[in-house]
Parts: structure tokens; C-alpha cells; sequence
């Protein structure tokens, strides 16, 4: 499929889906308590349901027959193996979340994991290397730290150290952990992206999960201890809204985006600061968030707290007059796609002048030209590359769109709603 994009004039107001984590560490939490937790507003997406579906063949009953209500029957935290393969699709954060649950089941029980050619291509190996110091068993069945991977149970707790390259590994650990039959002490020799760690810790305080943090760089977590169903609303999700706060910044009279909620501990809320350090006019109400056109300039931006936010963000900057450059970002080479040489590549398609650096980008503002652009099967990549068309005189096309249901997929139908001459075409 292809997203086919022309220049446009955005105006309106739009309502931010529920955030991807949040609905993940959800699905997780409620599927290890025992009775039934009530999710609203979850994120209805391949990447969320691909954690639903894992939960539930990890012995969850959820019911998903209301989008805006999803009820889940957990396991109390005894998992149940399948004899199945869990196919995770192309999410990552499912993967190792759910890592770390499989290996609280019974001595000898075994789960085995896979996903898509992405997911088979991105690391694990630290995390399995945790959980073996931990008690369990895990093994890379191509023998390259990578999936697809065999989890035997059971954790037992211990101590551990690990390098975080990923926030993911350590917020698998910590929801995990809690459920071992003895305390688990965690060094962290590296923590990128230091703010989805803090949303998984205020998930364990929502959980009253006793644990020590020593300023991210340790962990002690108590053990036996147990997750309690819950009723909870889902936050809108700003990984979502970056696209749109970006897309107000370059081509809107004014956008209104509701559902943000800047005392949530998503890190992507920082979007905020940068476009603002680059000029935009961003007003935040309590209930709204307010973007209009401004003149945009180059800036230095820190985006290791960031890494989903920089495929927009360098489209942002291929706009701004001046130089940007998007810094201390190496992990985003880490993700669906090495997103750094990825975003490189399409934006020289577009006339930009780039450099690519070993974590991050520098880029020279100046007049992007269309061009046919490649997604890279990448859900932010393709979103990103679609804010350019809306820029540029001409028509802009990006293939392989369909990865957009990954995380967002009424991100075409909002955004012509609010203006943008955008369709999908097959």
C-alpha cells in the first residue's frame, strides 16, 4: 500500500489515541493479577493486540469485544506455557515484557517466542542473560541474542546487572520480579530512554509493588509479592501526537489536540520543548494543547530520552532555516529499522542536505522536493515521511503504509479530518 500526500492547509481539532505502552504494561499487569481488571481507552492496534493475543496464550482470559473497554481475567501470576509458538508480530515491547512473564512459570515449562523479520533482527540477549542470572533459562534458538528464543521457568530472583541499551529490557525485569519467590537486586550499567522506565515504575506504585530505586542505577525489588486487578484509564498517547504536533508546526492555521496529559511520565511530551526551542507557538491548556505555523530554526536537540520522536522530528528540521542536530540517539539504530541511515536516505531523496552521525543526524534546513519515498515497512517512518508531502508543492507517495496499524492506524482518517489531502492507495 501507499500513502499518497499533497501540500495542505491544517486546521481542527483532534482527539489523541490511547498510548501504545501504557495499553502494553496493562495487558501484562492485568493478565499476572489475579481477578478482573477493567483497561479504558486502550490502543486498538497490530502492536496492542499482539500483547493481547501473548497474554492470552500465556493463560489470560481478555475480552476485546468493546474497543473502548477491554476486560482481562488474569492468571494470578501462575503462567501456563502453550504448546504453541507466540508469533509477537512486530512488536518489541511485547516481546520483552513478555519475556520476563514466561519465565515465572513452573520449573521445566517452556514458552517460545518469534516475530516478524524485524523483531527477528533487534536483541534480547541482555535481557536473557538477566533472567538466566535470575533463575530461568532462555536461549536464542539461532544462537545470536536475537528471536526466535525458548524461556524456561522459573525465576527465582537474585541478583543481576545490566546494560539497558533499551528501557525495555529493565521495565521487563521490573514487572517480573516482583513475582519471584525471593528478592532481585539490578544493577544498570546504561539506561536509554530513562522516561519509559519511570511509567512502568508508576504502574508498580498504582500496584503498592514494594522496590528501591537508586537514581535508575539500581534496583532492589522485593519478592512474593502479586499484582491486584485494577480499573484504569488509558493517557493518550504523545508518540502518537508528536506526528501532529509536528504537522501543526509546518502546515496548520491552528490544531487542537485533546487528551494529553502533561503530568503522565511519557517521555514523547518533551516534543513539546523541542518544537519550541525551534519556534513553534504550542499553548498547553489543561484540557487542550494548541499548535499553530510559525517560522521555524535550527536547533541542538538531546533525543535520548526520545528515540521514536526523531523520524518526525528530522522532517521537522528538513523545513526549519538553519542547521539541526538531533543528538545522543545511537539506540534509534535499534529499533524496526536503523532509523538514523534510514531517515538519512529518504530525506537526500527529498533534496535535504544530511549527515548522518553514529547517534543521530545533522540537518541543513532549506526547501524539500517531492519525491517517491520508502516506508521501510516502519510505522514512523512512513507518518514521518508523510509530513513532508504536506509541505511541498507536488505529490508525495510513500510505499509499504500499511505498517501504520502497527501502532496508529486512524492516523490517515485524523488527518484528513482535520484538512490533510492524504489517502491511502493500493
Amino acid at each position: 500500500m501507499k500513502l499518497v500526500v499533497k501540500k495542505s492547509r491544517l486546521k481542527g481539532t483532534v482527539a489523541i489515541p490511547g498510548s501504545k505502552s501504557h495499553t502494553i504494561r496493562a495487558v501484562a499487569i492485568a493478565s499476572l493479577a489475579g481477578g478482573q481488571s477493567l483497561i479504558h481507552n486502550p490502543l486498538d492496534s497490530s502492536d496492542t493486540q499482539a500483547a493481547v493475543a501473548c497474554y492470552r496464550l500465556l493463560g489470560a482470559v481478555i475480552d476485546t469485544s468493546d474497543p473502548k473497554l477491554w476486560r482481562v481475567t488474569g492468571t494470578n501470576g501462575k503462567i501456563t506455557p502453550p504448546e504453541d509458538i507466540i508469533d509477537v508480530g512486530n512488536s518489541g515491547t511485547t516481546l520483552r515484557i513478555a519475556i520476563g512473564s514466561a519465565a515465572l512459570a513452573s520449573p521445566g515449562r517452556k514458552t517460545t517466542f518469534t516475530g516478524d523479520e524485524q523483531i527477528q533482527s533487534r536483541s534480547v540477549g541482555p535481557l536473557m542473560e538477566s533472567l538466566n542470572d535470575l533463575g530461568a533459562k532462555c536461549v536464542s534458538l539461532k544462537g545470536n541474542g536475537k528471536a526466535p528464543v525458548e524461556i524456561t521457568g522459573q525465576l527465582r530472583g537474585g541478583r543481576t546487572t545490566i546494560a539497558a541499551s533499551t528501557s525495555q529490557y529493565l521495565s521487563s525485569l521490573l514487572l517480573c520480579a516482583p513475582l519471584a519467590s525471593d528478592d532481585t537486586a539490578i544493577d544498570v550499567t546504561l539506561l536509554n530512554e530513562p522516561g519509559y522506565v519511570q511509567m512502568t515504575l508508576d504502574w508498580l506504585d498504582k500496584q503498592q509493588i514494594e522496590y528501591e530505586n537508586q537514581h535508575m542505577r539500581k534496583f532492589i525489588i522485593k519478592g512474593n509479592q502479586g499484582y491486584k486487578p485494577f480499573d484504569a484509564v488509558v493517557p493518550a498517547d504523545f508518540s502518537s501526537a508528536t506526528f501532529f504536533l509536528c504537522a501543526a508546526a509546518l502546515a496548520a492555521d491552528e490544531i487542537t489536540l485533546l487528551g494529553l496529559d502533561f503530568t503522565d511520565s511519557q517521555p514523547d511530551k518533551a516534543v513539546v520543548d523541542y518544537l519550541r526551542a525551534m519556534g513553534a507557538k504550542i499553548s498547553i491548556e489543561p484540557d487542550s494543547v494548541m499548535v499553530g505555523t510559525a517560522s521555524l530554526k535550527g536547533a541542538d536537540i538531546d533525543m535520548n530520552k526520545t528515540p521514536d520522536a526523531l523520524p518526525a522530528l528530522a522532517v521537522t528540521a528538513a523545513f526549519a532555516e538553519g542547521t539541526t542536530r538531533l543528538l545522543n540517539v545511537a539506540q534509534a539504530r535499534s529499533k524496526e529499522t536503523d532509523r538514523i541511515e534510514c531517515m538519512a536516505e529518504e530525506l537526500k531523496k527529498m533534496d535535504v542536505d544530511v549527515e548522518e552521525l553514529p547517534d543521530g543526524l545533522i540537518i541543513h534546513g532549506g526547501r524539500p522536493k517531492c519525491a517517491k519515498l520508502h516506508g521501510r515497512a516502519d510505522h514512523r517512518i512512513v507518518m514521518a515521511l508523510s509530513l513532508a508531502g504536506l509541505r511541498i508543492d507536488g505529490e508525495c507517495t510513500i510505499d509499504t503504509a500499511e505498517a501504520i496499524s502497527v501502532t496508529f492506524p486512524d492516523y490517515v482518517e485524523l488527518m484528513r479530518s482535520i484538512g490533510a489531502n492524504m489517502e491511502v492507495a493500493s
